[in-house]
Order: C-alpha cells, then structure tokens, then sequence
C-alpha cells in the first residue's frame, strides 16, 4: 500500500491570508495542497483560476516550501484551463469524466504538460469510467460528498466504493493512487482507509480547529490505527 498523503484543501482556508495557511499547514505536517477550481457552471459554485494557482505556487517557492499542489478541475469545459495550471505549478491535475468530451485525449493532455493526472468520480459516476483508461490515471479521486461546496457530511455508501475501486487499482499492478474528498474527519479517517484509500482531502476538519498540526496528528493515529 502506497504512502498515506493528507491534502487540506485550501477551500476553507482564510483566503485573505492564503499563503500563511498554506505555510501552517505545509508546518503542520501535510502532504499535498488541495486546489477546488469551480466554475459554477459544472457546480453550482464559483472559486478560484489559475492566477491564484501561480500566485501560490510562487510563494511557497520563495519561502523554500517544496509541496505537490493537487489540482481538481470541476470545470466544463475543461481542457483550455489544463495547460494554465500546469503553467502555474500543479503537480496533479484532476478532471472529471463529465467534464470533457474526449476523456481519453483529456488524460494524455494533462501529461503531456508534465503534469500527474487524475479522474474524479462523483458520489453516482460509476467506477466502470477506469475501464478503458487506467492506464493513463496516476490518480483516482473519489468524492465523497457532491462537489461544490465545502462543508458537507461523508456519504456512507462511499466506503464501498473506496474498496472497490482499491481492488481494481491493486488488480491493475500500476502505481496510482486512490485520493477520497468530502467530509473526511477524525471521527471517520480511519475507516476510509481501512476502505483502501491512501490520500485524504480534509478542508474544515482541519482549517476549521484551532491547531492544524493536533489535527493532522490525529488523522494519522486513525489512518495508522485502521492498518492493524
């Protein structure tokens, strides 16, 4: 099983202070930086584009902070925005299948611009979309809640779909990962890798506490708890 990766997402970070959150969360222990790109038109919210991504990624160059931003496209269409991010520092980019009208050619673009790509499942997309491109995904992102907004409760009925789709990546022999976002918690960490997953987005539970490092900590006493 891979590495355990914990991604806050920047969604709930206080945005007129996003480089310091950024910064404290980097210092408190995280893994990767999740980047919610919306659009409302694909969800029904509107976020931030690939000036802030630059913008960022800039920064934390110039504090010597070396940190993957993961990228998650809930955009339509989406294929215009996939040279702008990697142009502006993402080492992941995620798309959903919906998104796009040639997923396939999708996919290769966000490698061809050196960059590590990913599909995103909504809560009813099917697992059956991995069928024919696996071999061009170097991520699975599973939501579990529906995208759009930040805040929302886990759906329960997620946890077997982290178990299936684990069983499909374990059965591919291909290093790709299985990343889970939406309403992931203390309380509940555990059991989504217990499930199978390996990286975990987390943007209230850990924005929202008083000390992201407590926070952080706890998330991989249960991820590590979950493996005995």
């Amino acid at each position: 099983m891979a590495e355990k990766w914990i991604a806050p997402s920047i969604l709930s970070a206080d945005f007129a202070r996003l480089g310091e959150e950024v910064e404290a969360v980097v210092a408190a222990g995280a893994d990767l930086v999740h980047f919610d790109v919306m659009d409302n038109h694909y969800v029904p919210n509107l976020t931030i584009g690939p000036l802030v991504c630059a913008a960022l990624s800039k920064h934390l160059r110039g504090a010597g902070i070396d940190v993957p931003l993961d990228v998650h496209l809930m955009v339509k269409p989406v294929d215009r925005l996939i040279p702008e991010f990697a142009a502006a520092g993402a080492s992941f980019v995620s798309i959903h299948p919906e998104a796009t009208e040639h997923l396939d050619r999708s996919l290769q673009l966000i490698r061809s611009e050196g960059c590590r790509a990913g599909l995103v499942l909504n809560p009813a997309s099917p697992l059956t979309w991995l069928d024919h491109v696996l071999d061009k995904v170097d991520l699975v992102l599973l939501m579990s809640v529906n995208p759009g907004f930040a805040g929302q409760s886990f759906i329960a009925s997620t946890l077997e779909k982290i178990a299936a789709a684990r069983r499909i990546i374990d059965a591919s022999g291909r290093d790709i990962r299985l990343e889970v976002d939406g309403g992931i918690k203390v309380d509940n960490i555990g059991r989504i890798a217990k499930a199978g997953a390996d990286t975990f987005v987390a943007g209230s539970a850990i924005f929202a506490s008083s000390d992201y490092r407590a926070t952080i900590d706890a998330m991989r006493r249960e991820i590590a708890g979950a493996a005995k």
